[in-house]
């Protein structure tokens, strides 16, 4: 990433917590930390580790990525509850992220109280885990459905105890990215705290609402690998990352080349397949087929190149298939001598194909097809060339064995 864009962002991962949500997904302890590991390898700045509340097992889970000792901020999730903070002490972690409910909604049918009472006990517990020696992070729960003035009042009660930051959660992903821009705007009248956003991909909108959140004022983006978690998922970590430099006058301190392994990483342990047009980290998203675009980035690569692949440590791949043209076979069969007329041909066997088994043709097959179609024009030549020879030659043969002719 470019650092002349001093505008600095934290990425905050949440897989091990909010992506583990994911219908079906449970990491072992091993996975947890070779993920924990590979996260810290890959230049995030925090860690949420998980939800100690949950149990014994995720409390050892979450102390075996504390033990790890790694570069990131490591933090454990908790409710607005005592308990889940006595929790999170178990499981040896400095940070915590207490969550509240910002919607009156939520505070009505889940803590059964109004935006004043909501404010008290953020100062207890907040207060209480404080006391523990905790650093506190306010989560703002479905934010995205609360009037700002209540989020004002709670973030201002947490505000007084020392909380290091605010986070503004689309909890169910209802915000498009003009909305989220004015959110977070307004939101910076209502409180000095720094303010992370956490948004959910339920309209598919998670990566360009976080985007959209940072250029109004947000200095820390809630991810996911793969945008991994609830229903629809989070935004994609590796998306953020990359994207930020380029939208949002950004930097982050995640080192685009470890991407492809932190997100196999993942893939591997929530037994998902990566998307072959997954963004970022989809094996088609730096392949070619069209013709039309070959032949151009043959030419030049910036006339179908918006994203550098050597920035990822890829390559631009070229493949042949129905939609190819004749400048790709004769860049998969450099080397062979493929003039018009054998390129033609070939190009057409490589589209019957393509269209019979609905697939692409394998490069080995293509040079075969050429070496197969070279063989045969050379063959035609040498027959034409016999004809030829054979048609000069037949007059004068004709002429010398002639009865008539020698009369003459």
């Amino acid at each position: 990433m470019s650092a002349s864009l001093s505008h600095r962002i934290d990425i905050n991962d949440t897989t091990l917590r909010d992506g583990e949500q994911a219908p079906g997904v449970v990491f072992s302890l091993a996975e947890k930390c070779a993920i924990a590991r590979e996260l810290a390898a890959a230049g995030v700045d925090e860690i949420e580790a998980g939800t100690p509340a949950m149990g014994d097992e995720e409390v050892e889970g979450i102390a075996a990525i504390v033990g790890e000792n790694l570069r990131p901020r490591v933090t454990a999730w908790c409710r607005l509850s005592e308990a889940d903070v006595d929790a999170a002490l178990r499981a040896g972690v400095k940070h915590v992220n207490i969550s509240a409910p910002m919607s009156r909604l939520q505070m009505r049918v889940k803590l059964k109280a109004e935006p004043q009472e909501v404010a008290a006990r953020v100062t207890r517990v907040i207060g209480y885990a404080r006391e523990k020696g905790l650093e506190v992070a306010l989560g703002g729960e479905d934010s995205s459905r609360a009037d700002l003035r209540d989020i004002g009042l709670i973030a201002g009660a947490a505000e007084k105890l020392g909380v290091f930051r605010f986070r503004f959660a689309d909890t169910l992903g209802l915000l498009d990215p003009f909305s989220t821009f004015e959110y977070i705007k307004r939101l910076r009248d209502e409180t000095d705290l720094p303010i992370e956003f956490h948004g959910h991909n339920d309209l598919g909108l998670a990566t360009a609402n976080t985007l959209a959140a940072i250029r109004a004022g947000a200095i820390a983006a809630s991810v996911t690998v793969l945008g991994l978690g609830e229903r629809a998922g989070n935004a994609p970590l590796e998306e953020i990352a990359v994207a930020l430099p380029r939208t949002a006058e950004a930097r982050t301190g995640v080192e685009p080349t470890r991407l492809m392994r932190l997100c196999e990483t993942v893939a591997s342990a929530s037994r998902e397949k990566i998307a072959r047009a997954k963004p970022i980290v989809g094996a088609d998203i730096f392949t070619h087929e069209s013709g039309i675009h070959v032949a151009g980035l043959l030419n030049d690569v910036r006339t179908y190149q918006g994203l550098d692949p050597a920035l990822l440590g890829r390559s631009h791949k070229v493949v042949i298939g129905k939609h190819s043209g004749l400048a790709a076979v004769r860049s998969v069969c450099a080397g062979l001598d493929l003039d018009g007329a054998a390129g033609a041909a070939v190009l057409a066997r490589v589209k019957a194909i393509a269209n019979s088994a609905k697939t692409l043709v394998p490069d080995a097959r293509v040079r075969q097809l050429a070496r197969q179609e070279i063989a045969r024009q050379k063959l035609a030549r040498q027959e034409l060339q016999k004809a030829q020879t054979a048609a000069r030659s037949a007059p004068d043969a004709a002429g010398a064995e002639s009865p008539q002719a020698l009369r003459l």
